[in-house]
């Protein structure tokens, strides 16, 4: 036993057991915020600055920022696949699910691209001038303005960047992907006039977290990384940045080309059903490679789960 006048006081005033678990909960989410946020009063003026250079250091910094952004709030990314690449100048649209504001950082981290957002965010403080410096583009999800909002990505593709789609229109729970909004895919379908070889290729993304804790994550664990209805930011980063042994795997399958499909809808069906196979691949803690359009599969059916 140790000579208790010879321990420094504040030692033994340190809780123990359950109380100084929860400190040291505490604590991580306290610092994790921190260094998020300087992180990012750092990296502000750094993108402002990018963004009236030309070249590429505007979109090579952004992602150097959700990499960041993500290491710092305790995430490993896996990437399973190759993200497409500007194939003889024809742009990608990366097409992924949607469970967690985390999916932002996440795939930001790996992808190069502008992401799409809902008009709202525009709104929000400080997420905003985040969202703007990465070059978001801010659409409606109104019926009645979707040519408007083929035309704005449109001319950000012909612009010379690639495009980040979350097409479900909102975020999941993360146990299912929800069903691809057709809208979102007008911008692969040609209008009179247009060289179907001009249309972007679109790249199905696979997001899942598959590890809390460092052990696989189960259906019990979805909660803590998934953030859709009306919860707020504040406190699901309070509940997810207490947690070490956090994992995310970035599924990147095969590109299409919208050539191959008779119209929107048929595109919207066959990227869903990729990102929804290789999802639930994920969840069920299997091996996973990129998957092909449904057609050129020997597999035939596919599972959803």
């Amino acid at each position: 036993m140790p000579d208790l006048n010879r321990v420094p006081g504040f030692l033994l005033q340190l809780p123990s057991g359950r109380d100084g678990w929860l400190v040291a909960r505490r604590v991580r989410v306290v610092r994790r915020a921190l260094a998020v946020l300087a992180w990012t009063i750092s990296a502000m003026p750094i993108q402002a600055v990018c963004l009236v250079l030309p070249g590429h250091a505007k979109v090579a910094f952004a992602r150097l920022y959700w990499a960041a952004f993500a290491h710092l709030i305790g995430i490993e990314v896996r990437v399973v696949g190759t993200a497409a690449k500007r194939n003889g100048g024809r742009p990608v649209v990366f097409v992924s699910n949607h469970s967690s504001w985390v999916d932002i950082p996440v795939i930001g981290g790996v992808l190069d691209g502008c992401f799409v957002a809902k008009g709202e965010v525009a709104t929000w403080p400080v997420i905003r001038t985040i969202a703007r410096l990465g070059r978001s583009v801010f659409v409606s999800r109104a019926r009645l303005s979707t040519g408007k909002e083929r035309d704005l990505m449109c001319a950000v593709l012909r612009a010379g960047d690639n495009l980040i789609l979350f097409p479900e229109g909102t975020s999941s729970d993360g146990s299912r992907v929800l069903p691809f909004r057709t809208s979102f895919f007008a911008l692969a379908e040609a209008k009179a006039g247009e060289n179907l070889a001009d249309l972007p290729l679109i790249q199905p993304v696979s997001v899942v977290y598959d590890r809390l804790g460092g052990l696989p994550a189960g259906r019990a664990s979805r909660p803590v990384f998934a953030w859709y209805g009306d919860m707020d930011i504040a406190s699901h980063f309070w509940r997810l940045a207490q947690h070490i042994g956090l994992r995310a795997t970035v599924l990147l399958h095969t590109p299409l080309d919208p050539a191959h499909f008779e119209d929107r809808k048929a595109l919207s069906r066959a990227v869903w059903q990729i990102v929804a196979d290789g999802a639930s691949t994920l969840r069920q803690n299997r091996p996973a490679s990129p998957l092909d359009a449904p057609e050129q599969r020997a597999s035939g059916e596919a599972a959803f789960v």
